[in-house]
């Protein structure tokens, strides 16, 4: 009989962590679908997004942080191409994203001609205004303005000569005034409830490019998301002594704006907020994490590790110092402790359209779970 319950222990347990995996994966094949059109600019990708995380906070139980929807609206510039993109040099028809990409601040451009060799990997038309530039890999970005020129970012691989002709239609539009969305949802305390833990992703992409591509953006930032969504599920289950609030950033990409907007315009007194946890890139994890910010809160960067060590987590928890690169840092800036951290090892698709959920192997999602979680006890005293 006792042979069998551990068995039974056994068994619970490590179906429960394949359920929270299994979790994490279908929300990381959600997010990451063609539905959501790379949670971008074109087809109400991050639009769509935003309600799907709304109604996920919605479901389990989670309040809005202020009003009476989940959503924190705000606008800004982006160039975006919703239409054409077809382009061939040398007469090869190229397919976008694995052959080429456009640069994200170029104009539309429609048109025929030959190309002059500007320099080692640059060529040029200068009555269209064409730039191609060969590249050893492709990666996309957003741009919220538009320039008065084009370029094509050319895999080096796809050609195997020089490129000397070019036929293209491109469309793009400038959107002045793009309509986009915080989600922001919180657990109320039990004990403290004007102590706050903020755990935070970003849920844009980059959206597509043309009316055929897109960009998934698993590991950028599905994964973060999924594991955001899978710590509201459980604290909207088991409240706790302080409140936990829950916001998922629009406008990461193009420069950290939702975090900005947040903090210049909070929902809730930042002055409440024990600490803020940001996840992104949050998909591998083989080689453990690194935190931005340990070396500026050595303390509770201890606390983490003790965590870590007790539970046997992760193979390795890197220090890293103070860094501009995702949506802690305009919490930072006004004196919010807080830390952001990445997985390591894996996968190195990154801005690409190879950053797909097949490939994407969610390594440390249950053991970053225990983590957080953990981690979170410690910083309420528990």
């Amino acid at each position: 009989m006792k042979r069998i319950l551990v068995l039974l222990f056994i068994w619970s347990n490590t179906s429960a962590i394949a359920q929270d995996i299994a979790f994490g994966k279908k929300m990381v094949d959600t997010l990451a679908s063609s539905s959501f059109w790379g949670r971008g600019y074109t087809n109400d990708g991050m639009k769509k997004a935003a309600a799907f995380i709304a109604a996920q906070f919605q479901s389990y139980g989670l309040k809005p942080m202020s009003g009476t929807d989940y959503f924190q609206l705000l606008t800004y510039p982006v160039n975006t191409f919703p239409g054409k993109m077809e382009v061939a040099i040398n007469g090869k028809e190229l397919m976008p994203g694995k052959d080429f990409i456009i640069g994200p601040e170029s104009k539309g451009v429609k048109g025929k001609g030959s190309l002059e060799q500007a320099d080692s990997v640059q060529f040029m038309n200068r009555q269209s205004r064409l730039i191609v530039k060969l590249e050893d890999k492709l990666t996309w970005s957003v741009a919220p303005e538009q320039a008065d020129y084009t370029v094509i970012l050319l895999d080096k691989k796809t050609l195997g000569e020089r490129p000397e002709s070019f036929r293209v239609s491109i469309e793009n539009e400038m959107v002045k005034n793009f309509k986009a969305a915080n989600v922001c949802g919180i657990v109320k305390g039990t004990v403290k409830p004007d102590s706050l833990i903020i755990i935070t992703a970003h849920y844009d992409h980059l959206g597509g490019m043309g009316k055929d591509t897109y960009f998934p953006g698993a590991n950028d930032n599905a994964s973060g998301v999924s594991l955001l969504l899978n710590l509201a599920k459980y604290y909207g289950a088991n409240p706790q002594p302080y409140s936990i609030g829950f916001i998922c950033f629009a406008g990461e990409e193009a420069g950290l704006i939702g975090s900005k907007y947040f903090t210049e315009h909070p929902l809730i007194p930042l002055k409440h907020i024990r600490f803020l946890i940001n996840s992104d890139l949050a998909g591998t994890g083989e080689e453990g994490i690194t935190v931005v910010n340990a070396t500026e809160f050595p303390g509770e960067f201890a606390m983490m590790n003790a965590v870590n060590d007790e539970k046997k987590l992760l193979a390795k928890i890197n220090s890293r110092g103070k860094a501009a690169n995702s949506d802690h840092y305009f919490f930072s800036e006004k004196g919010v402790p807080a830390f952001f951290f990445y997985t390591m090892g894996g996968i190195k698709a990154y801005h690409d359209v190879f950053d797909k959920p097949i490939t994407l192997p969610l390594t440390e999602h249950e053991d970053l779970f225990k983590l957080i979680v953990g981690f979170n006890d410690k910083l309420m005293g528990k």
